[in-house]
């Protein structure tokens, strides 16, 4: 089995950005880790990435309330680049609310909405089916 060549974590937690990344490094199947704390950051971090002709992550994981742009900015920003790979992206929120998880179908680049704290299984399944997809 391969690797995933970068992962991004889009968080304003630090707890939470401690946890997911931890997750991800235990798995061993992700070569590098981004992380930004904010969708404004995020988004000027990824928009440069892809000026430059660099890798963008094979998969982010987003939450939705942050300071400055939120998730669901970003998103709307983020899905106006014309992405040349498929970006995987996760919600990855405290959000209960049924209108964040309906909002959230109206995005196709979302995979899936999932609610923290993420544990170490559902981050080794979720990167390996995205490997097995490959």
């Amino acid at each position: 089995m391969g690797k995933i060549q970068l992962a991004c974590i889009i968080d304003d937690d630090p707890m939470h950005v401690f946890i997911t990344k931890r997750h991800i490094e235990l798995s061993g199947l992700v070569d590098k880790i981004l992380i930004c704390k904010d969708g404004k950051e995020a988004y000027k971090t990824l928009k440069t990435l892809f000026n430059n002709n660099e890798d963008l992550p094979n998969i982010i994981f987003l939450d939705l309330n942050m300071p400055i742009w939120d998730g669901w900015k970003f998103l709307d920003e983020f899905t106006k680049i014309p992405v040349n790979k498929e970006v995987i992206i996760y919600l990855l929120t405290s959000s209960i609310s049924n209108e964040d998880i309906n909002k959230s179908k109206s995005y196709s680049e979302v995979s899936n909405y999932l609610i923290k704290p993420i544990t170490q299984d559902e981050i080794l399944n979720l990167l390996k089916e995205l490997l097995e997809n490959d």
